[in-house]
């Protein structure tokens, strides 16, 4: 029997409708679904980066069971975070340096903190930092020739646009828009926007859902990953919130301000281009709402999701970093343990025995 003045305290937990194994191998394959539209226009490059990715995540997981003797393949992690960690990476990255960054996801950022679940940082989000600041000249090399890094240049050498338009600056940088897109965005602005909103859609966002140009996979697969994201969405992978208050924030601050450092004004922000470069919905769906690496309640929740969209605003358009949403991300992960004292301080709840 327990004493009158027992307290048990009741820490914030997180209640996910399937099992480890049942998310990540959904995960993976909308994640796979994304590279293989990617490959598809790249004579498979994409499909050879993730192959080396995944193999080295599985060998390196191999090895440590050999000597801890604990299989953790089954439940899919190691394959997830490769797969997610390759749609991080540019499409002409070299399958080496995919494959080593796999190594340091699955064997340091995974493994040495204790295995699933104990990691402080997402896996993938921390083989990508550890490639991107080790080959800095390889990454970036990978990355010449996108509409990204175009716009990026272009914005260090004074280019600006009157409206506050990134498509604005790609068109005077070179960066055209392909003839099905213009014969698309014709049909759509004839039809769809002139009956129900009369406006008109610029030319160039089609091509974003089938990118024919150099970029991280993730943007070159965009539209099978729209898809997928709807798949682990439906199927309550995660708390499917999140996403949305992540990308609410986002978005606001992108109406608000996403203009003024392309030369606009207050209110002109571009939210199409914010939302579909940059890997921002990789970011949402399965990186922001990864449950080992964030808060457990969902006011905690909340909080993370708020600064998510808040801080990947300001890195990608004030600090003109084009992949800003994974430096909030990370920033994020950082502050979770800090959070998740904050949580068991002020959320605890006390449950008395007599």
């Amino acid at each position: 029997m327990f004493h009158k003045d027992l307290v048990l305290l009741q820490k914030p937990q997180i209640n996910l409708a399937r099992s480890t194994a049942e998310r990540m191998w959904l995960v993976s394959l909308c994640a796979g679904m994304t590279i293989l539209q990617s490959a598809l226009t790249d004579a498979y490059r994409s499909l050879i980066v993730a192959i080396a990715a995944v193999i080295s995540a599985v060998t390196v997981e191999m090895l440590i069971f050999l000597k801890t003797k604990k299989f953790t393949l089954g439940d899919g992690s190691a394959v997830a975070s490769a797969l997610i960690f390759s749609l991080l990476l540019p499409n002409h990255i070299h399958p080496v340096i995919a494959a080593l960054g796999a190594a340091f996801a699955i064997g340091v950022i995974k493994c040495s903190f204790g295995g699933l679940g104990t990691n402080w940082v997402n896996p993938a989000l921390g083989g990508w930092f550890f490639i991107r600041f080790s080959w800095p000249v390889l990454f970036n090399n990978a990355l010449k020739g996108s509409p990204l890094t175009i716009l990026s240049e272009s914005i260090r050498q004074g280019f600006s646009d009157p409206h506050g338009s990134p498509m604005g600056i790609l068109k005077i940088s070179g960066v055209a828009a392909s003839t099905l897109d213009k014969s698309l965005t014709a049909v759509l602005n004839n039809t769809i926007f002139s009956i129900t909103t009369h406006t008109e859609l610029s030319e160039g966002y089609l091509d974003f859902f089938v990118l024919l140009r150099e970029g991280i996979i993730a943007d070159r697969g965009f539209a099978a990953f729209l898809l997928g994201s709807i798949i682990i969405t439906a199927s309550q992978v995660n708390r499917s919130w999140i996403p949305g208050v992540f990308l609410g924030v986002y978005a606001l601050f992108v109406r608000i301000f996403g203009a003024l450092p392309f030369g606009g004004s207050l209110g002109e922000g571009d939210l199409i281009f914010g939302l579909l470069t940059g890997g921002t919905l990789t970011a949402a769906f399965l990186l922001i709402t990864d449950p080992v690496t964030g808060p457990k309640s969902n006011i905690g929740a909340l909080v993370v999701a708020v600064l998510a969209g808040f801080f990947t605003f300001l890195f990608k358009f004030q600090g003109n970093e084009p992949y800003g949403a994974f430096f909030a991300v990370f920033l994020l992960n950082a502050l979770t343990p800090l959070i998740r004292r904050m949580e068991d301080r002020f959320l605890c709840r006390e449950r008395r025995f007599l």
